[in-house]
Parts: structure tokens; C-alpha cells; sequence
């Protein structure tokens, strides 16, 4: 169980100026502690500009995960979103900040989309919180920011291996001393081609929503920011 009010630890995506990115940084806790996410190096092309896309150079697989959604109701991951514009994040519904900030501009940009585009669409929220994080509670939580929104949670065990196969850190929520819950996740945004389900692009939590609105056009048709 746990307590509090839970406070964000402001991280950014780590980025090498050069060809190398590291996909683990956190976010929603509190600490200096960065987690580690068992990131493996993505490479990219051209100096990083953090309120953009980072477009990777070699894309790697979406995780193989089967969790519960909102109804209830079994959910593939890979199955349930091949050949489809995916975009994927990790985090939960009591984050004061950067979660519902994050889910509402990409809902802001979705309903700029056509009706079409907005069915093709697949946005995916897992939650790092499944204690609290019920079918029940995702799903009223979801109606509120975005939407559509496919929510999805399960065992921590096996979500945190999901996050760590795209290099994200998913940490177990701790309570501290003084009743707060420190709760740490990666904020990226991953999107996954339809052309063949691979991860091409990753957000950071400071990418704006003018970037989401000029993008998701794009990302829909399985084209490259």
C-alpha cells in the first residue's frame, strides 16, 4: 500500500551530443538517484534539440507485453497494436506533473487529427503503479486526459522488464519517512512504426505540444518526423 502525496524528481532524457542515446532517464519522484533501466544505446543523428523528436538510427522491437486493460479484458501489447501507429508511455495516475501533462498534450494533438487518423491512432499508458493503479482507476483516469487511450495494467515485475527492454527505468514506489510516496519512471514518449512495429521516435517529457500537433499527422501515416 502506499501513502502520500507523491513528488516529482524532474529528469531529463539523456542525450550524447554526438550519435548515442541513453533511453533512461526518470521522472514523478523525488531523489537524486537516477535509475538505471538497463539501457541499451540507441543511436541517433544530429545534436539534440529536447523540445523535439528524437528520431533513432536503429530502431528496436516493442516489448512483448500481456497485461489487463481498463475492462479487465487480457491485452498484447504486440498483438493487439501491429500494424498500427503506436505511441507508448510509462507512468500512473497519481503523478502530480509530468504524466498528465505529457497524456494531455498528446490528447490535445489527437483530437486535431481526423476522425480516421484518430481511430488509426493507438495511444498506450502503462501504468508503474499497478498496486494502486486498478483496471477501475486507470480507466476513470484515462476518461479524463485522454480519451481513447488504451490503459493498461498488471504485475510490476513484468512491466518494469517491458520498460527496461526500450532502455526505460521503472523503479518500485517507496514511502518515505515522512508518508510520501517516491515514485520513479522514464518520462519518454515512444512511438512505434505501423510499416513494420518498431520504435523509431522517442519524446521527452519537455517536447511541447506544438510539436505533438505538427507530428502526429506524420507519425500516423508512418512517416518520420
Amino acid at each position: 500500500m502506499h501513502f502520500g502525496t507523491p513528488r516529482r524528481r524532474r529528469g531529463a532524457l539523456a542525450l550524447a551530443l554526438a550519435t548515442v542515446l541513453a533511453v533512461g532517464a526518470t521522472a514523478c519522484g523525488s531523489g537524486d538517484d537516477q535509475g538505471d533501466g538497463g539501457t541499451p544505446a540507441v543511436e541517433v543523428s544530429g545534436a539534440a534539440d529536447a523540445s523535439k523528436a528524437t528520431v533513432l538510427d536503429n530502431p528496436f522491437d516493442k516489448p512483448d507485453l500481456v497485461l489487463t486493460d481498463t475492462e479487465g479484458e487480457e491485452y498484447s501489447l504486440v498483438e493487439q497494436t501491429a500494424g498500427k501507429p503506436t505511441l507508448l508511455f510509462f507512468g500512473y495516475t497519481n503523478c502530480p506533473d509530468v504524466c498528465p501533462l505529457t497524456m494531455g498534450n498528446i490528447a490535445l494533438a489527437e483530437s486535431q487529427l481526423t476522425p480516421e487518423q484518430q481511430d488509426e491512432l493507438q495511444v498506450v499508458f502503462v501504468t508503474t503503479d499497478p498496486e494502486r493503479d486498478t483496471p477501475e482507476e486507470l480507466g476513470t483516469w484515462l476518461k479524463g486526459v485522454v480519451p481513447g487511450a488504451v490503459g493498461l495494467t498488471g504485475d510490476f515485475a513484468t512491466i518494469q522488464a517491458g520498460a527496461r527492454t526500450l532502455g526505460i527505468s521503472v523503479e518500485p514506489s517507496t514511502v518515505r519517512e515522512d508518508g510520501e510516496v517516491e515514485s520513479v519512471h522514464g518520462s519518454q514518449v515512444v512511438y512505434f512504426s505501423p510499416e513494420d512495429d518498431k520504435a523509431r521516435v522517442v519524446y521527452t517529457e519537455d517536447v511541447p505540444l506544438a510539436t505533438y500537433e505538427k507530428d502526429l499527422p506524420k507519425l500516423v501515416e508512418g512517416k518520420l518526423p
